[in-house]
Parts: C-alpha cells; structure tokens; sequence
C-alpha cells in the first residue's frame, strides 16, 4: 500500500490517509453567511472522494473580516446549525473536518463589510483599488482576538474535528506577522517578537476553549512576496519554530498575498475572466497589473517545498502539510516518505476532480489532472461559486 494511504494521528484524531483538502473559498454560502446545501454537498462529496482532511473555505471570524458576500461566517451563533450539516455530512462518509477561521483585516473590502477594513498599520494601500486600511487601536485589536475565542467556541458547538487558524495570504494575521504590512513601534510591532505576539494570543485564546486532543492547526506564510520584503522563508523557520513552542499539532505551508496572488496559484493568469467583475474605473490599473504578470507564474511543481524543508527540522512533533503545486503521486509519495512532509494538501485540483484520492487508491491515475488554468481563482475573485471553468481547447 502507498504511503500515502496509511494512518496518521494529528492531535488525538486519526486521519484515514495523508491527503488534505486544503482550505478553498467556496462561494456558495447566503449574504448573510450561512451555510447552503450545496456547500453541504460540497464538502460531503470530497469526503466520499475520500480525502482524509476536508478544511472548507476560511470561515469570517468577525463581521470586519469578511473577504466577500459569499463567504461563509462563523461570527454569531446563527451560523452554528449550518456548519453543524456540513461536518455531519463529512462524517457520514468516514471522513475528518477542520474549520479554519480567518479574518480579512485590510483585504476586507469596504463594499462587503460596509466601512473602511482595519489594518495593524495604515500605510500600505490596496494594490488595486489603491485605498488605505485604517490603523487598528488597542480596543479593536484585542476585540480580533476575541473574535477568535468566540469563534473556535462556536466550532467546537458545530463538531468539528480540528480548528486551522489561517495566518497567510495576506489576511489580518499575516498582516501583523510581516514586516510589509506591520510598521507599529508598540507591542504589536517593531520586532519580530511583537509582530508574531498577535498569533500568539490567537493561538492561546484557542486553547483556552479548544477540547484536550482536539487538533489545533495554523496556515503560515513562508513568503509574502510583497514589493518591500514581508515574511521569507528565514523568518516563517523562525515563526514556525515558535509555533512548535506553542505546542500546535499541524502547520501549512502557503505563500503569497493580495500583492502577488499569481504566486499563491502558480500557472496562468486569465486576465479577461480576472478583470470580468471590476467596475470600470479600476480595469486600467487592474489590466496594467494583470499584463505585467503574464508568462511570470509558470506552474512548478510543488513550489513551497523549498521552503517547507527549512521548516521540517524546526518542527518537532508538530505534523508538517504542504499545499502549493502537488500534482504527481509519485512525487507525492517521495516527499512523505522522506519525511519531508506529513501532509500532501491541494486545493485546484480538487475542484477539478473531488474524487481524486479514491482514483489514486484504484490506481485510474498517477496525477491529478488540473491545468493550473486558474479560471477557478477567476471565478472566485468574481463572486462566482467556486468549480472547474477550464474548457479543452
């Protein structure tokens, strides 16, 4: 049997396989951010597909962290009877369900959330629609904090099997981790000690309420890619070595952020399908963008294993998952099996193909068939719910 299908213990939760679903925006929940039944299917039919780990969409914390009007919310108990379908539906194909839990900071958009997104620091503009975050105050960031706690409460009510708080891609946390986004001089900043402080207390407000056992998971960044240096993979080795003091059971490794999407989902770029849902005055600037990325991204395959052999050896127990670019098994089984990863967690080709992981087990295929089109990225940006739009030429 491949390596790949054996058993893994993360936290007290056993997993039935190496495979991880990692955590994809959706599109699919209400404009009050419930739960639909397709996102219930959705979830449902991955775990029939037999993935190990299902992480759904990052679900909004806080009604200021809200990337979208069809994300999907665990921010007030209204949200807890919806998400307790999907994690039954997971269950009920033998499968494990992790909640990640986010909040946008100053990738919320002000049309979605209603006032102007709050930052750790008002300096850097959106890079298309050019405006600025408002500076958090002590209040409000200890009131994200909170938001946290409340929210892994509410989970925990739902059943879910884990809790992934997701510290990349250029959300509120990553936010405060890099020195990109994060010019504070208090102690939220500063230093790479005040700036990993705002995690820190994520991660202790979680424990506080989180089950003995119950697998505590964080996404981290290992390069920004931003203009002016953010975090790189020296730094993510050091944040991630503080993670493992924490005593967290399972780390991601992802990269990129609003600045450099096309480096999160290395392969195309679809400038038409991208520039589809912008109003008129921002397609210029967002076209001029788009051109210059252009032959940039070529896909690679797994493009954040560099950085993720950096970060092993700081692990400890800590399970490693990898997500970026993971497309041949053979490839796959290399990496496990040299203890390089623990995890093999994809997101692209999922969409194309929910039931890989069962193909895999059958020996139909030995990759998975995503182009790396990213006309699903597309449709995300678009507000359109998220499946494979790539059509053979």
């Amino acid at each position: 049997m491949s390596i790949l299908f054996e058993p893994v213990m993360l936290g007290k939760a056993q997993i039935r396989n190496r495979f991880v679903h990692s955590s994809t925006y959706e599109g699919l929940a209400t404009q009050a951010g419930e739960v639909t039944g397709e996102m219930v299917k959705r979830c449902q039919r991955l775990a029939k597909g037999e993935v190990g780990l299902v992480i759904p969409g990052g679900l909004y914390v806080h009604p200021l962290g809200r990337t979208s009007r069809h994300q999907t919310g665990i921010h007030t108990d209204d949200m807890i009877p919806g998400l307790k379908k999907v994690v039954e539906a997971v269950h009920q194909e033998g499968g494990r369900i992790v909640f990640q839990l986010m909040h946008a900071g100053g990738q919320a958009k002000r049309e979605v959330i209603g006032r102007t997104p709050l930052s750790p620091s008002a300096t850097v503009r959106d890079p298309v629609d050019y405006r600025r975050p408002k500076r958090m105050t002590e209040p409000q960031v200890r009131e994200a904090v909170r938001a946290f706690g409340r929210a892994v409460q509410r989970a925990v009510e739902a059943g879910a099997d884990g809790i992934q708080v997701h510290a990349a891609h250029g959300y509120l946390i990553n936010q405060f981790l890099s020195p990109f986004y994060n010019d504070r001089r208090d102690s939220w900043g500063g230093s790479d000690e005040n700036r990993f402080r705002f995690l820190k207390e994520v991660i202790g407000e979680t424990k506080r309420v989180i089950p003995e056992g119950m697998p505590l998971l964080v996404k981290l960044n290992v390069h920004d890619y931003t203009p002016q240096e953010g975090i790189t993979p020296p730094l993510a080795v050091r944040y991630a070595q503080w993670l493992a003091e924490l005593e967290i059971d399972g780390l991601e490794t992802s990269c990129g952020t609003a600045f450099s999407y096309m480096n999160m989902c290395r392969g195309d770029v679809p400038v038409n399908e991208l520039l589809e849902g912008l109003p008129w005055w921002q397609k210029p600037v967002g076209r001029f963008m788009l051109n210059r990325m252009v032959g940039k991204y070529g896909f690679q395959e797994a493009y954040n294993l560099t950085a993720a052999r950096m970060i092993k050896p700081v692990c400890g127990k800590v399970k490693l998952l990898l997500v970026g670019g993971l497309r041949s098994v053979t490839h796959m089984e290399e990496i496990v099996r040299a203890g390089v990863v623990d995890f093999v967690s994809m997101s692209r080709p999922f969409i194309r193909e929910p039931l890989l992981v069962k193909r895999i087990k059958r020996g139909e295929t030995d990759a998975a068939a995503c182009v790396s089109c990213n006309k699903c990225l597309a449709a995300m940006v678009n507000n359109m719910p998220v499946r494979c739009y790539y059509k053979r030429p």
